[in-house]
């Protein structure tokens, strides 16, 4: 995944967190971040903490709504080689076939024909070349698509695990794994949009 978009995105997404929820912070006793407690009662395998992390790749990846982008850009991808390789042993025969030819042919006829051939692949290079983009921007799209659907979820994450950040766990320098809450995060994304079929469908091409 082309994860400067991905990581750029969620990291100013997540870092509005901090002021959404900056009310409920001064209102709690603050808890140094080096020292998340553990609540009593039912919930109890959760940790409060003001600080709370999570793996941005991890949470799209393994997200139902990932894996489903990820797969059919997998197959369009498996389409796209497939469709070059083909187009590509048709370039090679034809241009064998030029190439027996020209002994029969004079200049100006084999010169024709040779440019009109360049001018071909040209043009079919950059089709395909076309196509490739059009397949890193459906990435994109899904991605900004699912962040965007995931950002209430995490909100609402944070604010109930009395946080007032989340940040991606990559920008830590050094941090507790307790306060990692990505798979608590996957597990609510799942159970509120699921593979997200009609959020950020891909276009086909």
């Amino acid at each position: 995944m082309p994860r400067g978009l991905w990581t750029g995105g969620a990291g100013a997404i997540l870092a509005v967190f901090t002021l959404a929820s900056m009310a409920v912070a001064q209102q709690e006793a603050p808890v140094p971040p080096s020292a998340p407690v553990q609540i009593d009662g039912p919930a109890s395998n959760q940790v409060r903490s003001p600080v709370l992390t999570i793996d941005t790749d991890r949470l799209f990846g393994d997200s139902l709504f990932g894996q489903r982008v990820l797969s059919e850009l997998g197959e369009a991808t498996e389409a796209l080689a497939a469709e070059n390789r083909r187009i590509e042993g048709e370039l090679k025969e034809e241009e064998r076939s030029l190439t027996e030819r020209r002994a029969d042919m004079d200049v100006a006829t084999f010169r024709q024909e040779a440019d009109a051939f360049d001018a071909r692949v040209q043009r079919i290079r950059q089709e395909q070349d076309a196509k490739e983009r059009a397949l890193q921007e459906r990435l994109a799209d899904g991605q900004e698509a699912f962040l965007s659907t995931a950002t209430p979820i995490l909100g609402r994450l944070m604010l109930d695990r009395g946080a007032v950040v989340i940040l991606d766990r990559r920008t830590v320098f050094l941090g507790v794994g307790i306060v990692d809450v990505t798979d608590a995060a996957i597990e609510a994304i799942d159970a509120e949009i699921g593979a997200g079929v009609e959020i950020g469908q891909p276009t086909q091409e």
